[in-house]
């Protein structure tokens, strides 16, 4: 049985993994309306991890007999700027998860709730993945700077990114 102070922050946390799901399924609208096909691939398969985040929480809550509740995603925002300034917001983006999931973890660990806390180890260890990645790209984004060539050849290759369950 979970406890009335974990559900309700997990909760919370679902409608925070929907919202990133959202926020980065637009980054892809963002890049395909700008010619960034492979841009976009990346960032949808981006968005699909994190509905599957939010589901892992989703049957987490219902495996342990607690209540989910789905609360209102609110619209992220439609226009994003240039792929480095996309994938800088996408930094922080995961440097804010990262912070709420260390959230979610003290409170588990308050609560003595081990089973929360043994879920959410894989959520810390994900979120430092998330953010050595994203800081890479930014990182390359910055070398390319206004290199067309090198900018269309690292939009190429993060278009080759396959989902979490292709390989």
């Amino acid at each position: 049985m979970i406890g009335d102070r974990i559900e309700a922050a997990l909760n919370e946390q679902i409608t925070h993994e929907f919202f990133a799901s959202q926020y980065y399924l637009s980054m892809s609208a963002h890049f395909e309306r700008a010619g960034f096909p492979g841009f976009a691939r990346w960032m949808r398969v981006q968005s699909d991890e994190e509905r599957e985040h939010a589901l892992r929480i989703f049957d987490f809550v219902n495996d342990r007999e607690g209540r989910v509740t789905v609360d209102r995603i609110d619209a992220p925002p439609s226009e994003f700027g240039s792929p480095l300034e996309v994938f800088q917001a996408a930094l922080a983006h995961e440097r804010k998860v990262t912070a709420l999931i260390g959230d979610l973890y003290r409170l588990a660990a308050e609560e003595a709730d081990y089973p929360t806390q043994v879920m959410l180890q894989w959520f810390v260890n994900e979120q430092v993945q998330e953010e050595k990645i994203a800081s890479d790209i930014v990182d390359r984004l910055r070398l390319a700077g206004e290199n067309k060539s090198a900018l269309l050849l690292l939009e190429t290759e993060l278009g080759q990114r396959q989902g979490e369950d292709a390989g």
